[in-house]
């Protein structure tokens, strides 16, 4: 009966060195990801008011765009404007990422390696509701393909 009553024993990790070099390795890849991320953001930014610069100058290029055309200049931006934004959050995630794993390894500093993995935990949540989405979507473009196909 005494088993039963004890009071729960705090779980303490340690991080041995082994750990601390694959994190100190895998913030570097994650800064030179995030800097390619950044990169691409900056070009789906710079794309998306140049191409709408271009599909106002010349409504031609508008009918080749498909689906599409019926939102426009204007529409084709937010969407490449989302893009970006879909290229830069997780990118950020990264970067901060990288900066305090980094830190936590090189000092110790156990604040920093909490922040850390608190970015990739916000990483990979980003990127699981995404991917849920995605496939919603996917599922509803089959569904919406089907009902075309009966009504063929």
């Amino acid at each position: 009966m005494e088993d039963l009553e004890q009071t729960p024993q705090e779980v303490k990790l340690i991080v041995t060195e082994e750990m601390r070099s694959y994190i100190y390795e895998i913030s570097k890849w994650a800064r030179f990801l995030s800097i390619i991320g950044f990169i691409l953001a900056a070009f789906l930014i710079i794309g998306s008011f140049g191409i709408g610069a271009a599909l106002t100058a010349n409504p031609a290029m508008v009918a080749q765009l498909g689906p599409l055309a019926g939102a426009g200049a204007i529409g084709v931006t937010i969407v490449y404007l989302l893009l970006a934004l879909m290229y830069f959050y997780p990118s950020l995630l990264l970067f901060r990422f990288s900066n305090k794993g980094k830190q936590g390894v090189l000092y110790g500093d156990q604040e920093s390696l909490n922040d850390a993995m608190m970015n990739m935990k916000s990483l990979f949540k980003f990127w699981g509701i995404f991917t849920i989405a995605i496939m919603i979507c996917y599922f509803l473009f089959m569904l919406l393909f089907a009902a075309s196909m009966v009504k063929a």
